[in-house]
């Protein structure tokens, strides 16, 4: 009786299991599945026109902090006096509305207004020259895209003779050189996709080339490093081991720098931080890569001899200063022996930016702290606290002068009056 009654049920069961199935696979019944829907080419366009932006870092000149994208405004100090960056929304009146794409790629090109006026270099033309008519044509698209700002141009502060125009023509007779980027048949794809980021979009050169008294560089002297004009930050040498240069690094660590801003051999502040979060973080890491392969490969300009430590030019009592300072402030995050706990704590023994001839930039890491930019692939990064509340300017220019000696490294000593200097910067 039991197994009569079990096998009715499980009969019963089978013929629900049965129906159910017969229900659900009726033509019709079953939820489709989602077909991709295929992006128009217009959106396409657009949405290339948004990554190449970003490439050419536009957001950063002509967005002011918490305005609105693109909308202009900004301050751009030089060493001749302010430049206001303008607005390049769709605005018809006091934005590129009114332009076509000739106009636009005009100006990438040649560095011509639509109403034929001559742009300063602050504009980066003499790079964005290389960019390709095609992708001139996608960025055109995308800004057509974004949301029109009606906000009128500020004039330029320039101090006389630079505020006449006419005196550009002899600045880009010296300096500028027309062309779009030709790729090198004897170098790889890879390779020249990474040139032609960083020698157009990415305008690398303008930081990382020393600038003369006119504004202007030169191109035998292109990435080995110098000044940014007005924001008192070194650009390192970016060529094979020189200063910073990149011949020793692996392409994973020039990568992760650009589009993470923290590797295994160091970390990103001050103006490139910046630059990696408004700009390179958004790259692909193909792109990324590409760039990495170019830096890597850019050859050496002068020899360097062997990296000797300096600490004999350095006084007894400047050196207890500094190693007791260095004990008590920074042996917590990168070591007794400055190696660091990369990538959250970058190395100090052996790292060449550390040992540059200018310390500009490791004195205000002492003076100003920071962090590295907060990205995609590092969303909370670590910091570095400020010591400008803690430290003398004795103190300052004796521990950045020991981690500049100590270990084996070949840097020189740093004196109170440049952390003086640069403690002047700090805002109040």
């Amino acid at each position: 009786m039991r197994t009569s009654a079990r096998l009715v049920i499980g009969l019963a069961l089978l013929v629900a299991i049965g129906a159910g199935a017969l229900y659900l696979l009726r033509p019709g019944t079953l939820p489709e599945q989602k077909k991709e829907v295929a992006t128009n080419p217009a959106t396409q366009v657009i949405n290339r026109g948004e990554y190449l932006a970003r490439a050419g870092d536009c957001t950063a000149c002509h967005t002011e902090p918490n305005g609105r994208a693109f909308a202009g405004g900004r301050a751009m100090p030089t060493p001749f006096g302010n430049l206001y960056v303008p607005n390049i929304t769709p605005d018809d009146e006091t934005g590129i509305g009114q332009w076509s794409a000739d106009d636009f790629y005009r100006m990438m090109h040649t560095g011509v207004s639509r109403d034929g006026t001559l742009l300063y270099p602050a504009m980066p033309f003499a790079s964005y020259t290389r960019v390709t008519r095609a992708d001139s044509d996608a960025i055109y698209a995308y800004l057509m895209s974004v949301p029109p700002v009606r906000q009128a141009n500020r004039p330029h502060e320039l101090r006389f003779p630079f505020n006449q125009r006419d005196l550009l023509i002899g600045w880009r007779t010296l300096y500028f050189k027309e062309g779009e980027f030709t790729p090198d048949p004897n170098q790889s794809a890879q390779w020249n996709r990474g040139a032609y980021l960083v020698q157009g979009l990415g305008h690398c050169a303008m930081c990382h080339t020393a600038i003369n008294a006119l504004g202007g560089s030169s191109e035998s002297k292109a990435f080995e490093g110098g000044m940014i004009p007005n924001q008192n930050w070194y650009a390192p040498s970016l060529t094979s081991n020189r200063e910073a240069g990149l011949g020793d690094w692996d392409i994973k660590d020039i990568a992760d720098l650009m589009q993470v801003g923290i590797s295994h051999r160091a970390t990103v502040y001050g103006p490139m931080a910046e630059v990696v979060y408004n700009s390179l973080q958004y790259l692909s890491d193909e792109d990324a890569k590409a760039m990495a392969v170019y830096l890597k490969a850019l050859p050496p300009r002068e020899s360097e001899p062997p990296p000797t430590s300096q600490a004999r030019l350095v006084s007894p009592s400047v050196m207890e200063t500094g190693r007791r300072v260095y004990a008590a402030q920074c042996a917590v995050c990168h070591g007794d022996e400055g190696k660091g706990n990369p990538p959250s704590y970058p190395p100090l023994a052996t790292n060449r930016s550390i040992i540059m001839s200018s310390p500009v930039n490791s004195i205000r890491m002492v003076l100003n702290g920071g962090y590295a930019p907060g990205t995609k692939k590092n969303p909370r990064p670590y910091g570095m606290p400020p010591f400008s509340h803690v430290l003398d300017d004795d103190e300052v220019a004796a521990v950045v002068t020991y981690i500049r000696v100590a270990w084996g490294n070949s840097g020189t000593p740093v004196t109170p009056s440049q952390a003086n200097e640069l403690r002047k910067l700090l805002p109040e």
